[in-house]
């Protein structure tokens, strides 16, 4: 949607087709370049083989890194088969990858990377009657279900991860998810794939009668190509491995270790039929590649609820796992101490956990499908009957000594049956292995025995060998997960830049294998093999089935070029780890912000595990992280994850190019445009606007700081010059062909309209007027600060505070020595400026705070800025006490219950867009309350950063990436029901002023509250 003040200024879809914007995702420095010359002459999509590209696919949510040959971005199945030819004749390694959510290393090799999550994403047909899909690879699992959702279907696996994980990468890996003590695996659903095989034929493995297969089989002979070798293959398994099948195969629903033949030999008893293309479930990519699929579905179900279990120890949880199976639910998910004691640190679930009964040690959330809301209070109610002491259902007598199977373990229950505490309750437990990996320190919970999966009945005697195993090597570990099907995701506390570490890895891995096959079950029930496990398949299958993986992998493969190691391969599950004996970190400067808190600098630098939780879209996961990347459809550069790899590796020495060159930081950190979404939305915290803040400050001290950064961060000179001149300076700026001069001159976006000064600023009015409520009748005092946006451009946002304020029976002044917080200084990364600006407003604020005064502000930036940055660049008593008694207005209003006082009467409706600064902090909801108890009904906007981001939005190379991210905004504002959408940010009202809902600049929230007093 374009700005109405500059006509056909729509920007282009890609940012990076403005020729402004001078962005190429990748560097300059190619790798193999007669070799990206042959491949794009040859494809459509993109080719990426230099470093940054190879440096971002080098890593996936596992312990490994292995740089890639390089990266292509195909944009059709011809592009597909095209490379698969190419290197089949040249002998080139290929990996398809998806999502990059792997945690067992199978996403990274040495090879060329096919990215399937970019281009190739598409719903092809959806056959509701026979209740099919068709899709491309690269969909997520969520957009792929927000797809069949009009159509009350769903694909079943659901991974914690469904937001940012893809078909492909689900059938690859044979995924599931919580709910499969109700559903299969992906193997269960495929029905057809299309698939580029290793010499770049295109096929389509389907169902086929079992008869037929073993008769293309023994037509085979030397002149065959891959897909009848391949048939002759499973004609023999079929034929002659079948009683060793049987024996060697765990019999759990859950495992995906090896290839799946007994998945073959279910299908064949149950229909006569085989079906190749569902042995490529759990492949790992190394047999082919899929490049279209046709998976069957599952009806939604009707209802769901949830109760949360808790328990005094671990073992007690496993021993009541076998009694909750027995009525039937659709999961059954485990979270032990170690996670909800980190749960707690975490802002978003600190709440939650505390809600549980003291002393809590784990607990078990238990969900069931149900008819409707009250079949799912029943089927709870039957539950805690039987398995929670002293509970009573449905005025049956306590506690009547029916429970089944063993003691009774359980010691309180929360239930959940609305829609937003079931989402809180799921929300936690899926973010389990992020918030896990919160932890600082060289010390990290690494997963390498993270997906073993036994019988459930097992668990309580197998959780209790594993836990002495641990206390033989001095260490502990996280149990959580899917205990329902057996599954537990256990994570040792290992330090594997220390000198055993890797040993201990090695040692514990080899000695849990021994514990799963005593146990009867299998290495892996979700996570696959990978790096990590492919080397502890012959130990769990034997010899011969070990054969027939790799009789299997040389029919499909014959050359051994797919994703090579993997599965039935050779990897040393010690080789090729993130962190190793070997690893240098070398930030090369000293940091001059406060990193205490985040176990320093370096700590922060290597907080990111790849989780990829910051490549969620904005229609699948919703909140603030990242912009740029929802922006850009699927650029890994723009991710927090990639900025954070990147810096990494930059500082670990692996580039050739160290972090402050200028292409590093142009291509990298420039696009970071400091919302501070990861601060709150990274499940590991990863603060990559703190981070930026300090590299580009030290880039900022070795190259100097240019000209329009020290124009964006002295505000506060330039506004009191445009309000003086006014309306001088409004019409100079209006002027035909000013916006061309400007952009030419100062770089500021022709698009854009600069600001509009008022001559009669905020604290002129202040100074003519006598305060509504003095000091000495008010409970309370607050100092208003008249910070540049509002004083001198909308003194009447600063007026309705004051008004508001008063008319709530607080006395107001404005002070006079304290305007600019800092904010623009410190978002242009020039530190000297904003801790000097930080240490002048705490000496002036500090013994007023002390007397009893709060500091609001109505800039929400402004406040986080005393709230949060002020103690990164300061320390002591006296900035102590400037954040912790500094408000937003909102904040202020809300926090103290202010507006009760206050007499209001409104049945306006209104859509809220939260500044996401105040988001990060968890401080957003104010606003919203305050609105709601003032009458408004309100549409919260669940939408990202605005795009403006202070100045970046004014800047020409950025403005159209600045629209891009705006877009999802004005979206939701068009889509809202919402008469009329206000916001608190000025960056955020400056953004959405003129687009087509809205007229004019929108207003602030304490502007919509002053409208409703009476």
């Amino acid at each position: 949607m374009s700005k109405t003040t500059q006509p056909g200024s729509e920007p282009p879809a890609d940012p990076a087709d403005d020729p402004r914007s001078n962005y190429d995702y990748r560097s300059s420095d190619i790798e193999e370049p007669e070799l990206v010359d042959d491949l794009e002459a040859i494809v459509d999509g993109d080719v990426r083989f230099d470093t940054y590209s190879r440096n971002l696919y080098a890593t996936d949510a596992s312990a490994y890194h292995q740089l890639p040959i390089g990266v292509v971005i195909p944009t059709s199945v011809g592009d597909v088969r095209a490379v698969m030819e190419y290197c089949a004749e040249h002998s080139i390694p290929v990996l398809p990858r998806g999502g990059g959510t792997s945690l067992a290393g199978q996403t990274v090799n040495e090879a060329v990377v096919l990215d399937f999550k970019k281009q190739l994403d598409g719903v092809i047909e959806v056959d509701p009657e026979a209740e099919t899909v068709t899709a491309q690879p690269g969909i997520t699992l969520a957009r792929l279900n927000n797809h069949l959702s009009e159509h009350g279907l769903k694909y079943a696996p659901d991974p914690a991860w469904g937001d940012k994980s893809v078909l492909g990468g689900c059938i690859g890996n044979n995924t599931t998810g919580a709910h499969s003590l109700k559903y299969e695996k992906a193997d269960g659903y495929v029905e057809e794939v299309e698939v580029v095989l290793a010499d770049g034929t295109v096929t389509t493995f389907g169902w086929m009668d079992v008869e037929k297969l073993h008769d293309r089989a023994d037509s085979v002979d030397e002149d065959s190509g891959i897909e009848e070798r391949v048939y002759a293959v499973v004609s023999d398994i079929l034929r002659n491995k079948t009683d060793e099948i049987e024996a060697r195969y765990p019999d759990l629903t859950r495992n995906v270790s090896g290839y799946n033949f007994d998945k073959l030999l279910q299908d064949v008893e149950a229909r006569g039929e085989v079906n190749v293309g569902r042995l490529l479930a759990g492949s790992e990519g190394t047999l082919g590649i899929i490049t279209e699929a046709t998976v069957s579905l599952e009806p939604i179900p009707e209802e769901t609820s949830v109760v949360l279990l808790t328990y005094d120890d671990v073992i007690s949880a496993m021993r009541d796992v076998a009694p909750i199976l027995e009525h039937d639910p659709a999961a059954v998910e485990v979270m032990d101490d170690v996670l909800l004691d980190l749960a707690r640190d975490t802002a978003e679930f600190s709440k939650l956990v505390g809600t549980l009964p003291e002393g809590t040690d784990s607990t078990l959330l238990v969900e069931f499908y149900a008819d409707s809301v009250e079949d799912g209070k029943r089927k709870i109610a039957d539950l805690l009957a039987d398995r929670l002491p002293g509970y009573e259902a449905a005025g049956d007598p306590s506690d009547d000594g029916t429970h089944t199977g063993d003691a009774v373990q359980a010691v309180d229950a929360l239930e959940a049956y609305d829609d937003d505490r079931k989402a809180k309750f799921w929300k936690m437990r899926k973010s389990g292995l992020p918030i896990l990996l919160s932890r600082t320190g060289d010390e990290k919970h690494w997963p390498f025995v993270e997906d073993t999966a036994v019988p459930a009945e097992n668990l309580p005697e197998y959780v209790a060998d594993i836990q002495e195993l641990f206390d033989e090597y001095d260490t502990f570990a996280s149990y959580y997960a899917h205990a329902g099907p057996g599954v537990l995701h256990i994570r040792p506390l290992l330090d594997l830049k220390a000198d055993d570490g890797v040993e201990r890895m090695l040692e514990i891995s080899d000695a849990i294998t021994d514990l799963v096959i005593e146990y009867g079950g299998s290495v892996s029930g979700e996570h696959g093999d990978g790096r990590a496990r492919t080397t502890w398949n012959k130990k769990l299958y034997g010899e011969e089935i070990w054969q027939s993986f790799e009789d299997l992998k040389a029919a499909f493969d014959p050359q051994g070029l797919l994703n090579p190691g993997n599965v039935s391969g050779d990897f040393d599950p010690t080789e090729n780890l993130r962190y190793d004996t070997d690893y240098e970190f070398d930030a090369g400067f000293t940091p001059e912000l406060n990193w205490d808190n985040e176990n320093g600098f370096q700590g922060m630098t290597e907080l990111c595990h790849g989780c990829a939780g910051c490549t969620g879209h904005q229609d699948t996961t919703g909140s603030v992280m990242c912009p740029t990347y929802r922006a850009t459809e699927n650029e890994e550069i723009t991710t927090t994850r990639g900025r954070a790899n990147m810096l990494r590796r930059a500082m670990s020495g692996d580039l050739p190019e160290d972090v402050f060159s200028d292409e590093f930081i142009h291509e990298v950190m420039d696009l970071c445009i400091g919302c501070k979404g990861c601060k709150r939305d990274c499940p590991s915290g990863v603060d990559m606007a703190k981070l930026k803040t300090e590299v580009k400050h030290e880039y900022h001290q070795r190259e100097g700081i240019p000209f329009r950064d020290r124009l964006f961060a002295n505000v506060e000179t330039l506004y009191r010059l445009g309000s003086t001149f006014a309306p001088l300076s409004n019409v100079a700026t209006s002027l035909p062909g000013s916006g061309i001069l400007t952009e030419k001159v100062l770089g500021i976006a022709r698009e854009r309209d600069l600001p509009n000064f008022k001559r009669n600023t905020l604290k002129k009015w202040d100074a003519n007027r006598t305060p509504a409520v003095s000091e000495s009748e008010a409970d309370r005092k607050a100092l208003v600060i008249a910070d540049p946006y509002t004083n001198y451009t909308q003194p009447e946002v600063g007026k309705a505070a004051v008004r508001t304020l008063e008319a709530a029976g607080v006395h107001v002044e404005i002070p006079d020595d304290v305007t600019d917080s800092g904010r623009p200084a410190h978002s242009k990364c020039m530190l000297d400026e904003s801790r000097a600006t930080a240490q002048a407003n705490v000496d002036a604020l500090a013994p007023r705070v002390e007397d009893g005064w709060d500091v609001v502000s109505v800039e929400p930036s402004d406040s986080v800025m005393y709230q949060n940055d002020y103690l990164d660049l300061l320390s002591g008593p006296d900035v102590e006490a400037v954040a912790e008694n500094a408000y937003s207005v909102m904040q202020y209003i809300d926090t103290f219950r202010l507006d009760e006082a206050l007499e209001t009467a409104t049945d306006g409706t209104i859509s809220y867009h939260g500044h996401c600064h105040q988001t990060a902090s968890s401080r957003d909801h104010h606003a919203v309350g305050v609105l709601r108890r003032a009458g408004y009904d309100v549409d919260v906007l669940d939408t990202t950063c605005c795009g403006m981001a202070g100045s970046f939005g004014y800047e020409a190379e950025h403005y159209s990436m600045s629209q891009a991210i705006g877009r999802l905004l004005f979206d939701a504002v068009e889509e809202s029901p919402a008469d009329e959408v206000t916001a608190p940010g000025t960056s955020c009202r400056s953004q959405l002023a003129g687009t087509d809902r809205v007229d004019g600049k929108p207003p602030h929230p304490i502007e919509k509250l002053d409208a409703a007093l009476q």
